[in-house]
């Protein structure tokens, strides 16, 4: 039997409606809006570059509005008992995840606790350095929760990846499920704690599943986010391998969970039952480099006809598009690119540059405008 097919134009609304995009923001977001922007997309990714905000606040706002930081802040490292919703972990990459996520990722904790799975320099930690990380563990168990700085072997290390031997250790323990984030400094920095003491014990006895069935729903979490999807997008939301994509793949289509479609220029195409089609999506939205909508670049690519990098790392001279590049979504398509600074002892939001897109119609100039007052305004610069 043949295909379906299903044209670019809707594949795109089916993915931005999958993503939140389309609907009417909320007057006054708040939690309700924050924690249904969570069920859509599974998670915010974390991120250390704050020359606009922090990655992790900003998908909410894209689709949402000027909602309250605070509230964030609130559920994912709450101070007080049953505030908490959401923890750190692995996902995409760092990231802040609900809670009903935690048994899905235990095989990912027991792989990083055997040495199967991390990066090779914290590998050591599982196994010849396992002793000295147990002693680590250990003065936690006793001390309370602790931050890298906190342990003399760091002092004079800083910078995201001017890791100690020290840091590797914590990070370790933390990718093997042993520690957990307990909250952040103002910093930003990472105060680690015993995971039993931070992640509620009701979700701590939620029966691990076997790991083809974790694999098998997190795949059905990437499609229900993406809405229509190729196999290595679904791999790539929550970075699972191929031999653990495929099987699960496999059995959400025979169970009719995935439907297999076509859509022109692309290898195979996934469509989750429950995706919806819309006929229009009228958007306007600033998305982070780290938004789920475009942080897998190849998918961007293909949906958008939007070739998209960040440059962060790159030397300022050979920059193309700036240094911290929003692309900017109007209607169903992405028509710019603006590089953004927040000046906060200015308290002004600088605009570096602003690039538009070939496609970009006659009224993006005003509706980019009214987004970045927007923006200003929610993050209280002018």
């Amino acid at each position: 039997m043949a295909l379906e097919r299903i044209g670019l134009p809707l594949a795109r609304r089916i993915a931005l409606a999958a993503q939140g995009f389309g609907a009417k923001r909320p007057n006054a977001p708040g939690q309700v809006h924050l924690r249904r922007t969570l069920d859509r997309l599974h998670l915010f990714q974390i991120d250390s570059v704050n020359v606009l905000a922090r990655a992790h606040y900003l998908p909410a706002y894209s689709r949402l509005g000027g909602y309250d930081r605070v509230e964030l802040d609130r559920i994912a490292w709450g101070p007080q008992r049953g505030q908490r919703r959401l923890f750190e972990y692995w996902a995409h990459e760092a990231s802040l995840l609900p809670f009903h996520l935690y048994p899905l990722l235990r095989w990912r904790m027991a792989q990083a606790d055997r040495g199967a799975a991390g990066w090779s320099r914290m590998r050591l930690y599982a196994t010849e350095r396992r002793t000295e990380a147990m002693a680590v563990l250990e003065r936690i168990r006793s001390e309370g929760p602790l931050a890298a700085s906190d342990f003399e072997a760091h002092k004079g290390h800083s910078g995201w990846w001017e890791w100690s031997d020290t840091k590797r250790t914590l990070e370790w323990l933390f990718w093997a499920g042993h520690i957990t984030t307990a909250a952040r400094r103002g910093s930003f920095e990472r105060v680690y704690d015993l995971t039993e003491r931070v992640i509620p014990e009701a979700v701590l006895a939620q029966p691990t599943p076997a790991d083809a069935e974790a694999h098998r729903a997190l795949i059905e979490h990437a499609a229900t986010a993406h809405g229509i999807a190729t196999g290595s997008d679904l791999r790539d939301y929550f970075r699972l391998s191929p031999a653990q994509a495929g099987p699960a793949i496999e059995a959400l289509a025979e169970e009719g969970v995935l439907i297999a479609v076509d859509v022109p220029g692309w290898r195979q195409a996934w469509l989750h039952r429950d995706a919806r089609r819309p006929r229009r999506v009228e958007a306007q939205a600033l998305l982070s480099p780290f938004d789920p909508l475009v942080w897998t670049r190849a998918r961007t690519e293909r949906l958008f006809g939007f070739r998209y990098r960040i440059e962060i790392y790159v030397p300022a001279e050979k920059r193309q598009h700036g240094y911290y590049v929003l692309p900017f979504l109007l209607g169903d398509q992405l028509v710019a690119r603006v590089d953004l600074k927040a000046d906060r002892q200015a308290r002004r939001l600088i605009v570096q540059s602003i690039h538009l897109e070939p496609n970009a119609p006659d009224h993006t100039h005003v509706a980019l405008q009214a987004e970045l007052q927007s923006m200003a305004g929610w993050l209280a610069l002018n």
